[in-house]
């Protein structure tokens, strides 16, 4: 039960922090293209890459719970880029670039499909 407390208090943290990051870069930024999303997308990779690193170079005993709170709970609430991120540069560092590719422009081109798809059903009023 203590994993999903340490990922629940940090996705509460990281949805916060998400919500206010957009409303402060709404304040400033008026146009339609969602730099908020971008910025947010961005630094989420960079602290995750941060993150990481730190703890691949400490190796503290108490890193499985860190890796919970922030990297899952945290980053995950305030942005699942950084995850998605993570993941394809491992394979990448693996010298798996297949595994890479697929998942890359699987995850992006299949959801965007999905998306789409999902959009199309709701429009058409089959579900």
């Amino acid at each position: 039960m203590f994993p999903y407390v340490l990922v629940a208090a940090g996705g509460l943290i990281g949805s916060m922090l998400r919500y206010g990051s957009g409303i402060l870069v709404g304040s400033f930024w008026r146009d339609s293209f969602p730099l908020g999303t971008m910025l947010i997308n961005i630094a989420g990779s960079l602290v995750m890459g941060l993150f990481v690193g730190l703890m691949a170079r400490l190796l503290p005993p108490w890193q499985n719970e860190a890796r919970l709170f922030f990297a899952v709970g945290m980053l995950g609430g305030f942005t699942t880029f950084s995850s998605f991120s993570l993941d394809a540069i491992t394979m990448i560092e693996r010298g798996d670039l297949w595994q890479a590719a697929v998942y890359v422009f699987g995850s992006v081109g299949i959801g965007f499909i999905a998306l789409w798809l999902g959009l199309w059903i709701m429009r058409q009023g089959v579900a």
